[in-house]
């Protein structure tokens, strides 16, 4: 069910933009539902988490509810889910706030936002992700959800984009939260090393034993360290707590979801989550109670210089979450209980504020707590709900706040008793004393708040400032859910039992602070004891800061900064840049012959390095053995092909023109094609001749942008320096190989491949079946990658889209034959032409290359049309049976792709690029496209009749007249691969060829116009 419902709602979040397209802003009220028909089954798992026993583990009686999928067994990686207290807590909180920022946006947004579709998208899929986070047993699932959550508050944080400052806040709160959780990616993995398993249930059973063995207990010390780091950048803790406040350009529907309830309690979670089997580790306390009290006191004092009210509770919620992570962090069973309650508490009220403060915003137009004024008379019903938030806030009874600090001060306080000694200046001491100091700090800006967005304010001369008028009466809608927050404060305050019952069962893991004294409990009352001393002191000193905030103003004003935690981030960032710039300009130098050197010098120098000065022994043959099974050729024809190969390097070497050179090194491809030719190896032969033969006409086709010549310098001086590099560089890797092959000790894989590719396969030629069925997934991955490669030639290429060339040449409009398209590159001539061009494919005999006729004369060839009105369709059958017969006998859908790319390639040396859009009339892109998708189809299918992805099946299928044919499943992906190769060749036409066509054309024409003006010009000189 954990599973499924995960499924559900990111399936649901990819749906979104398409329900908000068609159903507007009403979309969220479905997403609200939804988010609540999971809290609903999220709460149906109550009675077996609290009869569970939460040290149990996965499959073990009594155990918390759990599901378990295999998703990458070689590593151990499953797709594990747990729901014990802390996971449940958790989910109530997200999905429960979820649903009512859900139904907030529903008016927060207005009817014609139509960037709205894909920010309740980001936002749903963000609920799903912080599920999946608190829901995952599994070291490694844990770091995928975590991670997207880091992207997806990127996306929200910055969903205004329009705005500098948007874009600024969202790539710094991604920057600071993806290196913490590289970090804590580094921790959890060594976890798991030490570990033996990557279960989270498991790894914090075995943590006890770990911590104590001095064998592994520097190793956990460090993996902790770094766990928290990335649960303390997270939860925006010094020194990272400066993204949090600059977050805040986000909409307020993100700041009360992600910045209250969600996002920033992940670092709360994975803290809490870690506290019961690493709370004992040498840097837990250190970090936990020492960077949580100084971000508790840095943020409320930075919360009372705020005059943005949404920043006031910015800063608080730093200044909070510092608390959170030092009485979650604590180790205690007090402490355990009351990190819960306090995150639940701050959860709801937070929410509840920054909805206020998005309401005021909203129907104000300002959040400036000097110009706000008025708004507890003239707003009633907001003024209640931020009243009883804000009071829950600053800790005031009768409040679910007031319930949660109670228990952690009671918490905080034992466990100064416990490490006191007596003594009152021990670390527990202290940091009481510092909790206190940070709630009255707390309770200041509480007040200041609400001072600022409600209070009756005076000018400066002393006259009461006009009351805010809203832009209306504020909708029911709008006010339901902060309304609905505020009285679940309220009722968990008067009734906080479900919560003790739900949070004793997760306190439990804690060995008590002081054995043998009864454990705190959540209740609005009591006693008179000194806990509700410091209470009371906590509210006076607060309130008395507020009353005084002109001269604590005042006194902030002059107390300098001992480090802006914001300068060293931009400083750091700018040192990055800095010396990127500096190695970027040492080594990036623009000269690729600079880059070749610099690799194939590398190349050669470090393997060369490793055979010379390598330790030696090991397994293989001796020098002797080698010497000895050295064979020069086995039949005369290698010798002759050798000698080809040395001619074309030779010649490349030493050809004074590019394309000398070009064909001097499609020389030495077609020469190793025959080798491999006389190997038996005719698959391999086929694929490099044609291979070669499309690269030479794509390199000449290249070359016509560049110099005719190849040495831009002298060629003496670099000659001989790179002929003997590349000499050196092939004897390296030659010995390197023979080395290597002589070196095995294990038999090759390969050797199973024959029977595979025939019994499992069912195929005849080896070579195929390895690429379409035994060796699919790195077909796929290269595929991929080759319509990446042609993406990337027309970005360079073109400058509008690769289909508008195309488009170009079959929409000339047929009523206006001499107008002149100027940002089309055709001129009336040429549009005649193509016009005549199509008038004579009206005749049968000349259905076809028919615009060779829009080739200039001195460029057309005769004999070429003729080969290629010969050829170009055999050419295309041959290819389509390669493809058909490639599983059995050479061929398959690449070389079949090649072949027919080589007819296209006809079709445009004979007709231009008029010809090329006649013969195939589709974008390149779309053939790629297509190509992709039916081998992922192929991939998927299987999946569905229950198979492993990509596996094969083979039928028998008879045909009338043409009997009884064997097919394989594979045929699909190879016809995939067919399509890929071919939209691959004819994107590189269209870009190497049809567009360097244009761009020559033109430059032809603004030389002949600047010529034809000079002449003018000169003529009418002569004549005046």
């Amino acid at each position: 069910m954990i599973i499924g419902m995960l499924a559900v709602l990111f399936s649901i979040s990819v749906l979104t933009p398409f329900l908000f397209h068609r159903f507007g802003r009403r979309t969220f009220f479905f997403l609200a539902a939804v988010l609540t028909v999971a809290l609903v089954a999220i709460l149906s798992y109550v009675p077996a988490v609290l009869e569970a026993d939460q040290a149990a583990g996965i499959g073990e009686p009594n155990a918390p509810p759990a599901e378990v999928i295999e998703w990458i067994p070689q590593f151990g990686v499953e797709l594990a889910f747990r729901i014990d207290a802390l996971a449940l807590a958790m989910s109530v909180l997200i999905l429960g706030v979820g649903a009512l920022v859900m139904l907030y946006c529903a008016r927060y947004f207005s009817s014609s936002e139509r960037a709205a579709g894909p920010f309740a998208a980001e936002l749903f899929a963000f609920a799903a992700s912080m599920l999946g986070l608190v829901l995952a047993d599994d070291l490694v699932v844990l770091f995928v959800f975590w991670e997207l959550t880091t992207i997806l508050s990127f996306l929200l944080i910055g969903f205004s984009a329009h705005r500098i400052y948007a874009r600024r806040s969202a790539i710094q709160a991604l920057l600071v939260t993806t290196f913490g959780g590289l970090a804590m990616l580094v921790g959890l993995l060594w976890l798991g090393q030490l570990t033996g398993s990557y279960r989270l249930s498991e790894i914090l059973a075995a943590a006890p034993q770990l911590v104590s063995d001095p064998a592994t207990a520097t190793a956990v010390d460090i993996a902790v360290a770094l766990v928290l780091l990335g649960a303390l950048s997270k939860s925006a803790l010094v020194p990272f707590h400066f993204w949090l406040p600059a977050a805040m350009a986000a909409p307020t529907p993100v700041s009360a979801y992600l910045h209250a309830a969600a996002m920033v309690k992940a670092g709360v979670y994975l803290v809490a989550r870690f506290a019961p089997g690493f709370h004992e580790s040498t840097y837990w306390l250190p970090l936990v109670l020492g960077l949580g009290l100084l971000t508790m006191l840095v943020g409320a004092w930075r919360a009372l210089r705020q005059t943005d009210i949404k920043l006031v509770l910015a800063y608080g919620t730093v200044s909070q979450l510092g608390f959170l992570i030092m009485i979650n962090g604590l180790g205690t069973e007090d402490a355990a209980l009351a990190g819960l309650a306090m995150l639940l508490a701050h959860g709801l009220f937070k929410a509840a504020l920054f909805m206020v403060v998005g309401i005021i915003d909203h129907q104000s137009g300002t959040r400036d707590l000097r110009r706000l004024s008025g708004l507890a008379r003239t707003q009633r019903p907001l003024f209640i709900v931020a009243l009883i938030s804000t009071a829950s806030m600053a800790g005031l009874p009768p409040l679910f706040g007031f319930v949660g600090k109670e228990v952690v001060f009671e918490s905080f306080f034992r466990y100064a008793e416990a490490t006191g000694n007596g003594s009152p200046l021990t670390w527990g001491w202290l940091v009481l004393a510092g909790v206190v100091l940070g709630s009255a700090l707390t309770v200041a800006y509480s007040a200041r708040f609400l001072w600022g967005a409600f209070a009756t304010k005076r000018g400066s001369s002393g006259a009461a400032l006009a009351p805010i008028v809203f832009k209306g009466p504020v909708p029911r809608a709008f006010l339901a859910a902060p309304m609905i927050l505020a009285g679940a404060t309220v009722a968990l305050a008067l009734f906080p039992q479900p919560v003790q019952a739900l949070v004793e069962s997760f306190s439990t893991l804690f060995t008590p602070v002081q054995p043998g004294v009864e454990p705190t409990y959540l209740a609005l009352w009591h006693g008179l004891t000194p806990v509700l001393g410091l209470s009371a002191l906590t509210w006076v000193l607060g309130y008395a800061l507020f009353r005084a905030r002109e001269p604590f103003a005042r006194v902030q004003t002059k107390v300098p900064p001992v480090f802006d935690a914001e300068r060293g981030y931009r400083a750091t960032v700018r040192g990055i840049d800095m010396l990127s710039s500096w190695v970027t300009a040492r080594t990036q130098r623009g000269a690729l012959g600079w880059y070749l050197f610099i690799i194939l010098a590398v190349a050669t120098l470090v393997p060369l390095s490793v055979v010379i000065f390598g330790a030696p022994g090991g397994a293989g043959v001796s020098d002797r053995a080698m010497l000895d099974s050295f064979i020069i050729a086995e039949q005369p024809l290698q010798v002759v092909l050798a000698l080809v190969i040395l001619a074309g390097a030779s010649g490349a070497i030493w050809a004074p023109k590019r394309f000398m050179a070009v064909l001097m090194v499609s020389l030495c491809g077609w020469g190793i094609a025959g080798i491999f030719a006389l190997q038996g190896a005719p698959d391999l032969a086929l694929t490099l001749l044609l291979v070669e033969s499309i690269v030479l006409v794509v390199f000449v086709l290249a070359l016509r942008s560049l110099p005719a010549g190849i040495w831009t310098q002298s060629p003496t001086r670099f000659k001989f320096g790179r002929a003997a590099l590349g000499v050196g560089f092939g004897a390296v890797m030659m010995a390197v190989t023979v080395m290597a092959m002589n070196a095995r000790t294990a038999e090759p894989i390969s050797l199973e491949y024959p029977w595979m590719a025939y019994e499992v396969g069912q195929g005849a030629n080896i070579v195929n079946v390895t690429l379409v069925d035994i060796r699919v997934w790195d077909t796929f991955g290269e595929i991929t990658v080759l319509a990446a490669a042609a993406t990337g030639v027309a970005s360079l290429i073109f400058v509008k889209r690769r289909d508008v060339q195309r488009r170009e040449l079959h929409e000339v409009p047929s009523g206006t034959v001499g107008r002149v398209l100027s940002d089309k590159a055709l001129s009336p001539r040429q549009v005649r032409e193509i016009r005549v061009a199509r008038s004579f494919a009206t005749v049968a005999r000349e259905a076809w290359l028919v615009a060779g006729r829009t080739v200039a004369p001195e460029h057309r060839s005769i004999v070429f049309e003729v080969v290629t009105r010969l050829m170009f369709h055999g050419i295309i059958m041959i290819s389509l049976y390669l493809l058909l017969a490639g599983h059995n006998l050479p061929g398959g859908g690449f070389a079949g792709g090649l072949l027919a790319g080589l007819a296209f390639v006809l079709r445009y040396l004979a007709g231009g690029r008029y010809e090329l859009e006649a013969a195939i009339p589709f974008s390149a892109g779309a053939l790629m496209g297509w190509g992709l998708a039916i081998a992922c189809f192929t991939g998927l299918a299987p999946l569905i009749a229950g198979g492993q992805a990509f596996q094969s099946f083979d039928f028998y299928l008879t045909l009338p007249i043409l009997g009884e044919h064997h097919f394989v499943s594979a045929i699909l992906f190879d016809l995939g691969v067919y399509l890929v190769v071919i939209g691959l060749i004819v994107d590189i036409l269209r870009s190497l060829g049809s567009e360097i066509d244009v761009r020559s054309e033109r430059e032809g024409q603004r030389a002949s116009t600047t010529a034809h003006g000079i002449h003018g010009e000169t003529s009418a000189g002569v004549a005046r």
